[in-house]
């Protein structure tokens, strides 16, 4: 039987548009991790709250929650600047949270076995979901490049939306994100920081690649 390697756990927390999900993806595929944008799982419940209002309860969630097919997160119409407002408000209900956080951990503690870890990026991770995570960063970036990453994302995505919407939405989810009483987003102290403003995906990738093999064979 082929043995396991080093079972390896990864928490990123970031601001919107900051580039943490792709760099998250990136290493977890290098790595072969199962990764989860938790951020995806309040944007899905944010557009069934849109969509689906008069069904929308909590044991509603409960039932789309512990019936979660990570693909469902892929979904492009998650994208939408409506669609964050709103999760950025739902993420503030101590319920809601606590549905999600179970979903999260089971994923960070205990993944498929065909992957040698986990990888999640979100606004609470390294504190509230892998406190205990081999490594952990908080990456972040100018916001006017932060808006303009997302404007430039949703207008491949054929979104009708101008770059001073993408910016203000993006000032707003900063201004709930720090600010909200449950679970904030913050930089823990042990979190290694890492602005992406000058960094293009693959220097970034590289950068953050060369400290984790340090600490694998460390």
């Amino acid at each position: 039987m082929r043995k396991r390697k080093k079972f390896i756990k990864i928490a990123i927390d970031s601001p919107a548009a900051a580039g943490a999900g792709t760099l998250a993806k990136s290493l977890s595929k290098h790595y072969n991790l199962l990764y989860l944008d938790t951020g995806k799982i309040y944007r899905m419940l944010a557009l069934l709250k849109i969509n689906r209002k008069n069904k929308f309860s909590k044991s509603f969630l409960k039932k789309k929650i512990k019936n979660l097919n990570l693909k469902s997160l892929q979904n492009v119409n998650l994208l939408s600047d409506e669609v964050g407002i709103e999760a950025s408000l739902i993420a503030k209900d101590k319920d809601i949270r606590k549905l999600v956080h179970s979903f999260q951990i089971n994923c960070a503690y205990k993944p498929p076995k065909k992957f040698n870890g986990s990888c999640l990026d979100g606004r609470d991770i390294t504190y509230k979901i892998i406190p205990d995570a081999d490594l952990k960063f908080f990456i972040t970036a100018n916001l006017k490049i932060r808006a303009k990453r997302r404007f430039m994302e949703l207008k491949k995505l054929k979104k009708k939306v101008s770059y001073l919407d993408v910016l203000k939405s993006i000032k707003k989810r900063d201004k709930n994100d720090y600010n909200r009483r449950i679970s904030p987003l913050k930089r823990t102290k042990d979190s290694i920081l890492i602005n992406t403003s000058n960094l293009s995906k693959r220097a970034c990738f590289l950068k953050i690649k060369k400290i984790i093999d340090r600490k694998i064979i460390n």
